[in-house]
């Protein structure tokens, strides 16, 4: 059963800008889930928008926003194959338990300046 739908856009020169703060990036994304998009080389900030618009799409699928999670306690990474998965954690793993979800569902894309995400929860009985 979905519980919740949840897209989001970044715009990706809104991240360059934070790349230049101290200490902004690591407010907001997981140290894991930073240092595998900082790995990316030219394709990082591209990266970074794509997982800060994970972490909003999933703040609109809870129907909740993002109010009392903490942002570094939703982590974006990827399978070995590649493809997305949403991993949480305290403030987020609360919320997500609170919504009745237990499983995330998660699809990000990028091009250019525009960065795209949509998360899916669903409880699935086990």
């Amino acid at each position: 059963m979905i519980v919740g739908i949840g897209i989001d856009v970044v715009h990706v020169p809104r991240l360059e800008r934070w790349r230049t703060t101290p200490g902004l990036l690591e407010r907001y994304f997981h140290e894991d889930e930073l240092a595998l998009a900082l790995s990316k080389g030219g394709g990082a900030v591209l990266s970074l928008a794509a997982r800060f618009a994970a972490k909003e799409a999933f703040g609109k699928a809870l129907g909740t926003g993002l109010a009392g999670i903490v942002l570094k306690d939703i982590m974006v990474v990827n399978q070995h194959n590649g493809r997305p998965m949403v991993q949480v954690f305290n403030t987020a793993l609360e919320a997500l338990q609170k919504s009745g979800a237990n499983r995330v569902h998660i699809s990000l894309t990028h091009e250019q300046d525009k960065a795209i995400a949509m998360v899916v929860l669903e409880r699935v009985e086990v």
